[in-house]
């Protein structure tokens, strides 16, 4: 079954073909993707500006045009943080539809989180025990946690790289007191999870999706070690060196796109302060996340 999953992000609008199969892995067969950091058009009000939607609409017809050849089975459409939290989400599914023909579906947090567990939970096995599961997006930080395939807890706050950029950091290199309203903002907004999952003591911790995987290649650039997951020195040492660089040279490491080289700051602090407010050694990646949790449930419920 031929399934098409597009993905209304805060960075980008990202279409994903994959195949699925009733009794094996889903694979990707091609893939359209679109930059357009929704949360650059937030105005001062909390609605996506005139300018926003139609960056969006044009974006989500680009991807549907692209795909219109592939004999898609069925077109799983949904959005995430930067249209669930502006003031007109409703307004702006309603153009979406009637412009486009697409019904996207908001997920909540809470779903968000849960199907970037299952996947994580599917990739890794049973083998990875008490599975904890952090997804830093550009509008939101999922977390989710537990030993089965659903999640017994799930939290989704407002620490997305980008939205933390544009609220926060000024300056190129950006300054220091910026930066230290940031760290401050991030410690306070984690400080109320921490009783939720002080029980976290041995487990698997793992961050899925590009900001982590970026984290993970910088690790070797920064702490001149071969990257085995994220480590509590390699964080301290990639942010350590993000912050003393400009927008220019971060967009010439390896792994960082010209849209990530400028949240890949934000990015690398909330990855440094969830590991020490939940007293983390290591994160491990995982290259499945929500669009792949999406498939398998989507394979689960035909099944």
């Amino acid at each position: 079954m031929r399934l098409g999953v597009l993905d209304v992000g805060s960075n980008s609008v990202h279409l994903e073909v994959i195949d699925g199969h009733r009794s094996g892995p889903p694979s990707a067969f091609k893939s359209f993707k679109h930059e357009i950091r929704l949360t650059d058009f937030i105005d001062d009000s909390g609605n996506l500006s005139n300018l926003g939607i139609a960056t969006l609409l044009r974006a989500v017809t680009e991807s549907t045009t692209e795909a219109a050849e592939l004999q898609l089975d069925e077109l799983l459409a949904f959005a995430t943080s930067a249209i669930r939290e502006a003031n007109n989400c409703d307004d702006v599914l309603r153009q979406v539809q009637r412009e486009t023909g697409i019904e996207l579906q908001v997920l909540s947090g809470t779903e968000e989180a849960q199907f970037t567990f299952l996947a994580a939970r599917r990739w890794l096995g049973w083998s990875a025990g008490d599975l904890l599961v952090f997804d830093i997006g550009g509008g939101s930080l999922e977390i989710a946690r537990g030993r089965e395939e659903a999640a017994s807890f799930t939290s989704s706050v407002l620490l997305g790289a980008g939205r933390l950029t544009r609220g926060f950091l000024q300056g190129d290199p950006f300054s220091e007191k910026t930066l230290n309203k940031l760290r401050n903002f991030i410690d306070e907004t984690l400080e109320p999870l921490k009783l939720e999952l002080a029980d976290y003591k041995s487990g698997h911790a793992v961050g899925t999706s590009k900001t982590f995987r970026t984290l993970e290649k910088l690790c070797f650039s920064f702490h001149s070690k071969k990257a085995q997951g994220i480590t509590r020195d390699g964080i301290d040492a990639i942010a350590s060196g993000l912050i003393r660089m400009s927008t220019k040279e971060r967009r010439d490491l390896p792994g960082v796109s010209e849209t990530r080289a400028h949240q890949i700051v934000a990015g690398a602090l909330v990855a440094q302060h969830v590991m020490k407010n939940f007293s983390l050694d290591v994160i491990h990646t995982c290259p499945w996340a929500l669009r792949e949790g999406i498939v398998l449930r989507r394979m689960d419920w035909i099944s």
